[in-house]
């Protein structure tokens, strides 16, 4: 019984650990959710006001409110696009790495540009701007190169990856299509037969069929025998030279049938049954 109930505390105490672990990650993660969505109104009236002193107030002012939005609008736009590309290219850490010092560079200018603001002595905040605008394009400089950088990596694998699918798409589309006609040349190199082998063929027959024709045609004052025997060399020359798909007339076969009557026989064969006369 004591066992039972040390489980069933055991196990109280794991989910009751278990949710409150839950609930804290859940409070965690909706902070930062709460917190991502301040800092990102916060951006954005900063933003309007930088607008709206840019056009607003002429002069020192005015120029400090330009310097600032170039600045925040260019470390943004180099922010998002290395955070988009970091997540399917481990090469862009080292460039984030570069980013962040790049950004504590921007946020020391921006942060000095914001006191200038408040600065009542215009005539040393004119006398600071072409530093502070040459600074501005530096960091800017920096900032951009890293971005393009990016986006040109990222297009370049994006035009290897269509170059290898269109290869393979081809490749794909050429197998489908495999009741396509050869050209002669493969058709006769998969044959294995030469271009010329049945004209070749042709010519030796006609050759020996005009040997055996002239053999037969000799002159008449030739003796019976060896007229006869040319008749007959001529004869079988001209079959040689001929190819038959089938049997030919006036010639006689090979081989002929035995007379089972002029056969001899012997004791253990058994005798034909003849047929019985009524």
């Amino acid at each position: 019984m004591e066992a039972v109930i040390a489980i069933v505390g055991l196990l109280f105490v794991l989910f009751v650990a278990a949710g409150v672990f839950v609930t804290v990650k859940a409070v965690q993660a909706a902070k930062r959710g709460v917190d991502r969505g301040m800092a990102q109104a916060r951006r954005t009236v900063e933003d309007t006001t930088l607008r709206a002193r840019r056009l607003t107030q002429p002069g020192v002012a005015g120029e400090l409110a330009q310097l600032r939005l170039s600045l925040r609008t260019s470390m943004r736009a180099t922010q998002d696009v290395l955070h988009a590309g970091a997540a399917d290219d481990a090469s862009l850490k080292e460039a984030l790495g570069l980013f962040e010092r790049l950004s504590a560079h921007g946020h020391e200018l921006d942060d000095e540009l914001k006191r200038l603001e408040r600065e009542p002595d215009r005539g040393s905040v004119a006398a600071r701007l072409p530093e502070l605008r040459e600074r501005l394009e530096r960091i800017t400089h920096s900032a951009e190169s890293l971005r393009w950088a990016a986006r040109d990596r990222a297009r370049q694998f994006a035009d290897d990856d269509l170059a290898a699918l269109n290869e393979q798409i081809d490749m794909e589309a050429g197998a489908l299509r495999h009741w396509a006609k050869e050209p002669l040349e493969d058709r006769i190199e998969a044959s294995g037969e030469a271009p010329g082998s049945a004209h070749a063929a042709g010519a030796t027959g006609a050759s020996g069929g005009g040997t055996s024709r002239s053999g037969a045609s000799g002159p008449a004052s030739t003796s019976g025998p060896v007229s006869a025997a040319g008749s007959v060399d001529g004869a079988a020359g001209g079959a040689a030279g001929r190819k038959s798909w089938g049997p030919v007339e006036d010639e006689t076969p090979a081989i002929t049938a035995r007379d089972p009557r002029t056969q001899p026989s012997y004791s253990w064969q058994k005798a034909p049954r003849t047929e019985r006369t009524p």
